[in-house]
């Protein structure tokens, strides 16, 4: 603690890193215009307060490599309770590593005080990984404590120069993506690094560095030490990057992929299921840089339908009927998915719909088609079916019959519908009307 107080009272604005390059426009090509409103105005407004604060991270070397940034992160020398009192729109958040939200107008700016460098009083558990992290300090300690070269650049919205304390402009220009410091050390610290340098590698089309790629495939156990929460949203990066098929061929090749999703591996090595999900990451990769909305609860259950369909038949061989046996099968994939990644309960609620209607499809005949159509899940379990059919999974014709029907007028899709030769089922008085009624979410036999 004595040593923690020395550094914040007398070394507050000593460097403990290397010093910086200051790098015009000339040369970064970010002209002022190219950056959010909003992150100009979070910097501008520390900047009148006294403080130092810039864009940093991601959206620099995002900007500087011609792509537009989803989000921006500023970082400034204001301690979180500093950067909350000049801000009436903003909120503290975090307790491994506490951060301000900062609203202006629809956006939401991430704005974090510049962290000191790690000592042995840093706390980590047993296998290295950081577990809290609220030290303040210098902005060349801040510079040292970050991942890859190219995220540790400072822009200066005002003065319009990007401070480069790691030759990080360098290294996108060069398409190499470097670690700062040693690889191995850091990834102790944080295992989800590992994922972090195959996204930005497939996103940016970088190189790793052989010092960044060497310890990756040793070192990927350490991943099942992350908390699964941190874990699903580092997932849903990967995913939703716009390069996901990309991302997922380089986890195979790092053999990062064993145990991020459960069962992922032994799916990829399905003819027919590999085929399927790769299609699921193609078109999703394609909706998003199409600027589409995508759904993760579409995406997850393509992802681990395979595995569902394996279970649902295995357990109706053993006799169980239809209905129940898909939602013990869905029950027990999801629960398996759980103990790696946290998938919300509306997440997961969207990927039981999806697949629950899937069996649907099958039964033609009397008013089911009808009813299906009408479900508030439909379109989502129509655009499933269709992956189904293009991977050869599902028949062609199935999906003629139902694109034909959805187009229809009332008279052809009665015309459509096949006879209704099932058996009806007598209502039991005594259980009363609501008993006889079919149940939320309730799945027809094929």
């Amino acid at each position: 603690m004595i040593r923690k107080l020395i550094r914040r009272v007398f070394l507050r604005g000593e460097p403990a890193g290397r010093k910086a390059e200051t790098i015009a426009v000339a040369k970064h090509g970010i002209r002022r215009d190219q950056v959010s409103r909003g992150a100009c105005r979070t910097c501008e407004a520390l900047q009148k307060a006294g403080h130092r604060a810039y864009v940093v991270g991601g959206a620099v070397r995002d900007l500087i490599a011609g792509i537009p940034p989803k989000d921006y992160d500023i970082a400034t020398d204001a301690t979180p309770e500093e950067v909350r009192g000049l801000f009436r729109r903003s909120r503290i958040i975090g307790r491994r590593f506490q951060i301000v939200h900062v609203m202006q107008g629809p956006e939401t700016l991430e704005v974090s005080t510049f962290r000191a460098a790690h000592d042995e009083e840093t706390l980590k558990d047993e296998h290295g990984r950081i577990l809290r992290d609220n030290v303040w300090g210098s902005i060349e300690e801040d510079a040292a404590r970050r991942d890859f070269t190219m995220n540790a650049l400072y822009y200066d919205p005002t003065a319009q120069v990007v401070l480069d304390f790691h030759k990080g402009v360098q290294d996108i220009q060069r398409k190499t993506l470097r670690m700062i410091g040693d690889p191995r050390a850091r990834y102790r610290e944080d295992p989800v690094r590992m994922l972090r340098a195959v996204r930005l590698s497939a996103k940016l089309g970088l190189r790793l560095d052989p010092q960044v790629q060497a310890p990756i495939r040793n070192m990927a156990d350490l991943i099942e030490n992350v908390p699964a929460a941190r874990l699903f949203d580092e997932m849903l990066k990967l995913l939703f990057s716009g390069h996901a098929v990309e991302c997922l061929k380089r986890l195979r090749d790092e053999g990062l992929h064993h145990g991020l999703l459960p069962l992922l591996d032994v799916i990829l090595e399905q003819p027919l299921g590999e085929k399927f999900v790769l299609l699921a990451l193609a078109n999703t990769d394609a909706r998003i840089r199409a600027n589409k909305p995508v759904s993760p609860g579409f995406l997850f259950a393509t992802l681990l339908w395979h595995e569902v369909l394996a279970n649902w038949e295995k357990r109706q061989k053993d006799g169980a009927r239809p209905v129940p046996a898909m939602f013990g099968a869905m029950d027990e994939v999801l629960d398996l998915q759980g103990e790696k990644l946290a998938i919300t309960k509306r997440i997961a609620a969207d990927i039981k719909d999806i697949w629950l209607l899937q069996p649907r499809f099958e039964k033609r005949s009397g008013h089911a088609p009808l009813r299906l159509i009408e479900q508030p899940r439909f379109r989502a379990a129509w655009d499933f079916l269709l992956l189904r059919a293009e991977s050869g999974e599902a028949p062609q014709e199935l999906v003629d019959w139902w694109n034909k029907f959805q187009d229809a007028d009332h008279d052809t899709r009665e015309r459509m519908m096949l006879p209704d030769t099932g058996k009806k089922r007598r209502r039991s008085r005594g259980r009363g009307r609501k008993a006889a009624a079919e149940p939320t979410g309730s799945v027809d036999a094929p």
